[in-house]
């Protein structure tokens, strides 16, 4: 049985269109005193529970409604004697927090993995954490999709020729996400060193890679701001970078983040729907494209469900 929390509801659709299956009932209201109460409206004893919920805003909920909503389905479908329960969690909030890099301050993303399972779930179903260390945090089963078969088929099938461009990370970080694409495609790689100096700026320090005349694809995990995408487009296009084309998994894209990607020297900016993106901001400009992945949630729910193995989606 796949139920949906209030942040991304048309995801957790597809995916039950994929599988064949209707979408759960279920209910969640908001109290005047702000309070919040959920309550699925079937039976889901013995049943195989997944509760797909992105940690994100939607316009309507924030993160942190998403996050409390997801902790009170769980509970509720343990207390409604569900035989196992999966928190599909498309977008994790706070895994950029998986460390203390500075003083007296709280490792997020721990304390995120800790009241998932205090509230009850078995396992997890996650996407492109932004730190893979993450996972790491959970004591419970935790299953680790990437959108990169999603992402590398759009560039396969929407780009003429792979023959002359790069595959570019936005900092080292990214290095290996970006090294797994570029052997996917059979591109060439580059990276950007920068210094982060703040939550909303970062300073490039150089450029490692060739890219002048190259078709650049910027892949990341997430664009928030989209920041920390300027910096680097200006990097690359000063380096003589003929296009740019710029792919995420996570397309957050809050604050300016729609104008700045309007007024970037790129040819697209293409996010998958782990989060929702309104069509507000998509009419905002045609740089903005969403892929979906449904069928990719849909098929490790089923083979989790079977007992049949995930990795072997992605060899």
């Amino acid at each position: 049985m796949v139920f949906s929390g209030q942040s991304n509801p048309l995801l957790a659709q597809e995916i039950c269109d994929h599988i064949g299956i209707p979408l759960g009932r279920s209910m969640t209201r908001r109290f005047s005193n702000e309070n919040i109460e959920v309550q699925f409206k079937e039976s889901l004893r013995e049943a195989d529970v997944f509760i797909v919920q992105s940690l994100c805003g939607n316009g309507e909920y924030n993160v942190s409604d998403s996050i409390l909503e997801l902790l009170l389905m769980i509970s509720a479908a343990k207390s409604a004697s569900a035989h196992r329960v999966t928190a599909v969690i498309p977008y994790f909030s706070y895994a950029r927090s998986d460390k203390k890099d500075h003083p007296r301050i709280p490792i997020a993303a721990r304390v995120m993995a800790d009241m998932i399972q205090v509230a009850g779930a078995d396992r997890a179903l996650l996407m492109t954490l932004h730190s893979p260390q993450v996972h790491g945090f959970f004591s419970i089963p935790v299953d680790h999709l990437t959108a990169e078969v999603v992402i590398g088929n759009h560039f396969m099938t929407s780009l003429p020729s792979l023959e002359d461009a790069v595959v570019l990370a936005p900092d080292a970080g990214d290095i290996k996400r970006a090294s797994s694409l570029a052997q996917r495609l059979g591109c060439g790689i580059a990276f950007i060193d920068k210094h982060r100096v703040s939550d909303t700026r970062v300073e490039a320090r150089g450029l490692i890679g060739e890219v002048k005349d190259k078709v650049v694809l910027i892949v990341d995990d997430e664009i928030s701001t989209a920041g920390t995408l300027g910096e680097s487009v200006s990097v690359i296009k000063e380096a003589g970078a003929r296009e740019v084309h710029v792919a995420v998994s996570h397309g957050v894209y809050v604050g300016p983040a729609v104008e700045r990607i309007k007024n970037m020297d790129i040819v697209e900016c293409v996010s998958t729907n782990t989060c929702f993106v309104s069509p507000e901001k998509l009419a905002m400009t045609d740089k903005l494209k969403v892929l979906s992945v449904g069928s990719v949630f849909a098929e490790a729910i089923q083979r989790i469900h079977t007992g049949d193995s995930i990795s072997s989606m992605f060899t």
